[in-house]
C-alpha cells in the first residue's frame, strides 16, 4: 500500500453523489470522481484526516487497503493473511471485521468475515472485540474481495451538537448537500419554517462562520498505526475568524422543537446568529434584510402526517412564500411530487434521494416574483 496514493471512498447520500464531489472539489481534493454511493479519489493519509474534518457531505471516509479475486474461504484466509496490517492497525486497539457478498462463489458473508478476523489474529494479533471502534470492511462482489478500514468511526453526520432531535430528523450531511444543491455559500440568509431540529439552519450557520464540521468529534483514525497527533493539531487549527452580519431563522409550530433547536444551535456555537421561535405557518413573516433562501424539509406523509391532511398544510405554505417572499428562491425535499404541487410554486425537481429508504426530491424554484 502506497502510503502517499491510495484510493478514498467518500460515502454520499445515494443521489447526492455530485454534489459531494463538487464539495471535494471545492475543499482541493485532487480529482475526485462520482460513482454509485459516494465519491473516489486518491491521496495520503493526511488527505484522511482532513476529509474527516472538513468535508459536510460525507458520511464515513473509507480507505482502500487491499483488493483481490476470489473463489473459495481457503483462498481469502491465504490473501487476506498477506496484507499488511501491521501499516494500519495496532497491536493494542481492538477491531471488528464486517462483510457482505454479492454475486460471489462466495455468499456467506458470517464465513468471510470469519476468516479475515482469524487472518488478522493470527498473523498480526490485534484483539477482535464486537463492539470495537475500528472496522475493517470486507466486500465481495462478482469473486472480487475489496478490504476497506472505516476511518470515521461514528457516522459524520454525528457532528456532536445535536444532542436533541424530533421525529425523522434529517442528517446534517444530507442538509449540507441539500444546501449545496440550492446553491447556497454562506453569502445569504436562511429560513427554514418547519425547522424541526434545527439541522438545516445550524449546518447553514456553521457555513456562514466557516465552522469545520468535525471540530468537536473524535474520529476512529486516531486509533490506527500510521495516526500523527502532531499533524492531526495542525490540520484541526482553525484558518480563519470569520463572521457575518448575516442571520438564520428556523420556525416550527411545535414550541418544544424551537426550543429543541435553540439547545442545539449553542452546542454547535452558533446561537449569535440563529433565531429559532414557535410560529404556524399561517402567522410567518419575511425577516428584515436581504432576499435569500427558504428551504423546507416539510412531512410528506411518509414518517409523519397523513398524506391527505398534508394538501392545505403545503396549500398554506406556498401561498405565504408567494405573498411575502418575493426576490427569495425556495428548495422543497419531499417524497410526493403532488403535495409539491399544492404549493403552487413554479418548482423544478431534482433526480431522486435515498433518505433512509424513502425516496425524495429535492424541488427548487427560481426567485420569486
Amino acid at each position: 500500500m502506497n502510503k502517499e496514493h491510495f484510493p478514498i471512498f467518500l460515502v454520499a447520500t445515494p443521489g447526492l453523489e455530485n454534489a459531494l464531489c463538487a464539495e471535494a472539489h471545492a475543499c482541493g481534493f485532487t480529482d475526485p470522481r462520482p460513482v454509485f454511493g459516494g465519491v473516489e479519489f486518491f491521496g495520503g493519509w493526511r488527505d484522511v484526516w482532513r476529509a474527516n474534518f472538513a468535508l459536510r457531505g460525507a458520511g464515513r471516509v473509507l480507505v482502500r487497503i487491499a483488493s483481490f479475486r476470489v473463489s473459495h474461504l481457503a483462498q481469502l484466509d491465504k490473501r487476506a493473511r498477506a496484507v499488511d496490517w501491521d501499516e494500519v492497525l495496532r497491536k493494542d486497539v481492538p477491531v471488528r471485521v464486517e462483510a457482505s457478498c454479492r454475486k460471489s462463489k462466495i455468499y456467506h458473508s458470517g464465513a468471510a468475515a470469519e476468516r479475515v478476523e482469524k487472518a488478522i489474529q493470527q498473523t498480526f494479533g490485534a484483539p477482535i472485540e464486537a463492539g470495537a471502534a475500528v472496522r475493517v470492511l470486507v466486500r465481495i462482489d462478482s469473486d472480487v474481495c475489496t478490504i476497506s478500514l472505516d476511518t470515521s468511526g461514528e457516522g459524520l453526520h454525528r457532528r456532536g451538537h445535536k444532542l436533541e432531535v424530533n421525529k425523522a430528523p434529517m442528517r446534517e450531511t444530507m442538509a449540507a448537500l441539500l444546501l449545496r444543491e440550492c446553491g447556497y455559500l454562506g453569502t445569504e440568509p436562511v429560513l427554514d419554517p418547519m425547522c424541526g431540529s434545527g439541522t438545516l439552519i445550524i449546518e447553514a450557520a456553521e457555513i456562514a462562520l466557516g465552522l469545520e464540521p468535525g471540530r468537536t468529534r473524535s474520529f476512529a483514525f486516531e486509533q490506527l498505526a500510521n495516526f500523527d497527533p502532531d499533524e492531526w493539531a495542525t490540520i484541526k487549527q482553525p484558518t480563519s475568524n470569520k463572521t457575518t452580519d448575516l442571520r438564520f431563522y428556523g420556525s416550527d409550530r411545535d414550541g418544544g422543537a424551537a426550543r429543541m433547536s435553540l439547545a442545539n444551535a449553542e452546542r454547535a456555537g452558533v446561537s449569535s446568529v440563529t433565531r429559532f421561535a414557535q410560529i404556524p405557518i399561517d402567522k410567518l413573516e419575511r425577516p428584515e434584510g436581504p432576499s435569500g433562501l427558504v428551504i423546507v424539509n416539510p412531512p410528506y406523509g411518509g414518517r409523519i402526517g397523513d398524506r391527505k391532511k398534508l394538501f392545505p398544510l403545503y396549500g398554506a405554505l406556498g401561498q405565504i412564500l408567494k405573498s411575502q417572499f418575493s426576490g427569495w428562491r425556495v428548495g422543497m425535499v419531499t417524497s410526493d411530487k403532488a403535495l409539491a404541487q399544492a404549493t403552487g410554486l413554479p418548482f423544478k425537481s431534482s433526480p431522486s434521494i435515498d433518505n433512509n429508504g424513502i425516496r425524495v426530491s429535492l424541488y427548487q424554484t427560481d426567485c420569486l416574483g
